[in-house]
């Protein structure tokens, strides 16, 4: 089984590209374990089920974004934010994890990386950047599923793949 097509391989990527690929199959190589990020909070969904596979966790909960405030601050994992990258920060997963963020209201869905910890308020589950909230049509807050990216799981990775592949244009103004 091939994950990355031949047309793909003979593509020329960029540099920021290239680390965000490599991160990718890093991540799917190791697998990403999380403790109960809903054990603090009562409202939050937090969820693992066995499978075939083996675990699938996700949360379902409240999202916020954050922005221009927090633009060239440091992040929890020493990088400048960067409110136009698709990142997140996020409670209790692991720094440099690749999450699928789904708005359950319009069901858009965008990969993000986790290179901060919040969100603040108890309320919520994930902080994403601007240009992720603006990826999956969120202007306020936002009912979202976060889902782990699964190591072996070549349809999530092909969805990833393509979503690097594509670059995502943020307008002006949330």
């Amino acid at each position: 089984m091939e994950i990355i097509p031949a047309k793909l391989r003979d593509v020329s990527v960029s540099p920021r590209r290239g680390v965000a690929i490599v991160t990718l199959l890093l991540a799917l190589g190791v697998s990403a374990s999380a403790s109960d990020p809903g054990a603090a909070d009562k409202n939050p969904v937090t969820n693992s089920q066995q499978s075939g596979k083996g675990r699938h966790w996700y949360q379902i909960g409240q999202a916020s974004w954050y922005g221009t405030p927090f633009q060239g601050k440091k992040t929890a994992n020493g990088e400048k934010y960067d409110m136009n990258a698709l990142t997140c920060a996020h409670r209790s997963l692991p720094l440099g994890s690749w999450i699928r963020v789904t708005n359950l209201t319009n069901r858009k869905s965008v990969f993000v990386r986790v290179n901060d910890r919040g969100p603040v308020l108890g309320s919520r589950i994930i902080d994403l950047s601007y240009g992720a909230a603006r990826a999956v049509g969120i202007k306020g807050l936002a009912k979202v599923k976060l889902e782990t990216l699964q190591p072996g799981d070549p349809e999530m990775a092909k969805q990833l793949i393509a979503q690097l592949q594509v670059p995502v244009s943020v307008e002006r103004g949330l």
